[in-house]
């Protein structure tokens, strides 16, 4: 136990050998739009450090870039060494400054001068030599294959990056790449970092069934309360609670959440939630808790990447932990029943 905490985790990363925590910790609550100031959000990331969180997510584009520019500040600011932490960050946005008009095409995309460029760009903001995953945020249809692992591959070989990814890429998408790079005798992409939750669960579920036994392909899921939905504060609302990260954001894809805000498809969410809420309060947990491990429970997952504007937030999701043993097989029948799901996967067969 640390400070009360349960015992951090950990697995392997896909096939890389590397061994990353369970619970991970993204930047996008304590940087995105302007939801908490900075000394809350060192804060926030030193209660994960001292939890024994290693892997540390972070991502380029305005205002997303503060994740790197805040996490490189507590690196340095509690004197931590590299050599102690996982870093990932993702790249396709342009995070580079431009005086051109703003009429002038974005380029988002990953041409081979977008990724070298963004990647600088993202180190000088993290103010470090290197990180250890670099996702290619978006796939890019209007970019040749071997172009985009070409130019991962320069990352890797000048010792930006160690290793490459992708962002929720099909896969038919990831296959192409590992495909690509076979061919090139060069380095493939070795993790996804896909949306996954109680309430998205078909890609990882589903679509990525072949990648698991076949490539091992590593999984750090993104989102596993779908942007505060399964902490069940949402169902007893009309609009979004003040303060709450529905409410106060200025980040533009929790907005969209935000717009769907009353419709059908979020409210049979919440019925979803609310059945969940009786599974949680039978166990004496939160729904939040009971929600980030049961994505734990399937043993494809590296990790959970986790959010928190507050250190409390931070210690109910490593405490998910706790609850990782206690989800047997007649609980999990019970979170199918709740959200109207007959899947049947896991690799590991735990139910």
């Amino acid at each position: 136990m640390t400070n009360g905490l349960p015992e951090m985790q950990y697995r392997i990363l896909g096939r890389t050998g590397l061994k990353i925590s369970m619970i991970g910790f993204g930047g996008w609550l304590t940087s995105h739009g302007g939801r908490v100031d900075n000394d809350t959000a060192f804060e926030c990331i030193k209660k994960a450090y001292d939890a024994g969180v290693n892997f540390f997510d972070t991502t380029e584009g305005h205002p997303s870039a503060m994740s790197e520019t805040i996490l490189g500040q507590a690196i340095k600011r509690f004197g931590w060494k590299q050599s102690d932490l996982v870093i990932s960050t993702k790249i396709f946005h342009r995070s580079t400054s431009s005086n051109r008009p703003k009429n002038t095409p974005k380029n988002k995309n990953l041409a081979r001068k977008h990724i070298l460029e963004d990647m600088e760009a993202s180190l000088r903001r993290l103010d470090l030599p290197s990180v250890d995953v670099v996702y290619a945020h978006k796939p890019d249809p209007d970019t040749p294959m071997e172009q985009i692992v070409q130019a991962f591959n320069h990352l890797i070989n000048s010792g930006k990056a160690i290793y490459w990814g992708t962002y929720d890429w099909s896969v038919a998408e990831i296959t192409e790449a590992m495909d690509t790079a076979e061919a090139l005798h060069l380095v493939g992409p070795a993790v996804d970092q896909p949306e996954y939750s109680l309430l998205a669960r078909d890609r990882v579920h589903h679509e990525y069934v072949p990648l698991y036994p076949h490539v091992h392909y590593g999984l750090t899921t993104h989102s596993p309360l779908k942007k505060g939905i399964l902490t069940g504060k949402y169902n007893i609302v009309t609009s979004p609670p003040l303060g709450s990260c529905q409410a106060v954001t200025r980040a533009k894809f929790i907005e969209g959440y935000r717009e769907t805000f009353g419709d059908d498809s979020w409210n049979k969410d919440l019925v979803k939630v609310d059945k969940l809420r009786g599974v949680a309060r039978d166990m004496a947990v939160s729904v939040a808790q009971l929600s980030i491990a049961w994505t734990l429970k399937n043993e494809d997952v590296s990790c959970v990447i986790t959010g928190a504007s507050r250190e409390d937030q931070v210690e109910e999701s490593i405490r998910s932990l706790e609850v990782l043993p206690r989800l047997t097989g007649a609980v999990i029948t019970r979170i199918k029943v709740a959200t109207g799901s007959n899947t049947n996967y896991y690799s590991a067969e735990s139910e």
